[in-house]
């Protein structure tokens, strides 16, 4: 614990000296997925985004859903709402604005294990309801996790990982987004993990950094005894 204690400040110490230079941002992101029953479960996040390391924010984005199971560990569908407050720049200014969105969005995951590669495949389709405006958007995030000090995912198992997601709008302008990550994670126990890592998000206007720290809880269903 004392390593990866001295590992996670290294690396956070790296990141705040690069941002001075590079214009880092900071992502805050708790994942939380609780069992209702063997079938159905509640998916919940919060997502505190940054265009530097904390104070000057970007977006905040919550979203909350139901999922079913289509098989017990490794295929589930998922209906849900997301509010997204954004509160970005004025383009070639230092003044800001703000605008809130609406999203409601399906979504199908399934996932795989090759020894102790994990791999996840989520697809996801978004109508967004802005101001004054309406979209479809269309996501796939393909992601991977594997231990290092350990053959399986659990407690103590320090891990790596990475995914890369595309959208895709439906609208005239197909291209929306596309994110890269990698990150070192540990898993604190059976349920809870976090993450220390870095996102390069490439748009059709621009491309940016961002740092992430995140935090899952996923808690599976007990039958009382």
């Amino acid at each position: 614990m004392k390593r990866l204690l001295l590992i996670l400040c290294t690396i956070l110490s790296g990141f705040s000296l690069w941002a001075n230079e590079s214009k880092l941002g900071a992502w805050y992101n708790y994942f939380g997925n609780q069992a209702i029953n063997k079938n159905w479960n509640w998916h919940n996040e919060i997502q505190y985004r940054n265009f530097n390391l904390g104070g000057d924010l970007d977006q905040l984005l919550i979203r909350t859903g139901i999922g079913y199971n289509l098989t017990p560990n490794n295929n589930n569908i998922l209906l849900g709402y997301g509010f997204i407050y954004n509160n970005p720049y004025v383009k070639g200014s230092d003044e800001k604005y703000s605008f809130s969105e609406h999203r409601i969005f399906q979504q199908y995951i399934t996932k795989q294990q090759f020894g102790r590669v994990y791999l996840q495949h989520r697809y996801r389709v978004e109508e967004r309801f802005l101001q004054d405006d309406f979209k479809i958007r269309f996501r796939y995030h393909f992601s991977v996790n594997i231990p290092i000090n350990k053959k399986a995912m659990g407690p103590k198992a320090l891990y790596v990982s990475a995914y890369n997601e595309l959208f895709i709008n439906g609208q005239k302008s197909i291209y929306d987004r596309n994110r890269l990550y990698g990150a070192l994670g540990y898993c604190l126990s059976k349920e809870l993990k976090f993450e220390v890592g870095f996102m390069r998000q490439v748009t059709e206007q621009k491309g940016t950094n961002q740092m992430q720290l995140a935090f899952y809880n996923n808690l599976p269903f007990k039958r009382d005894s």
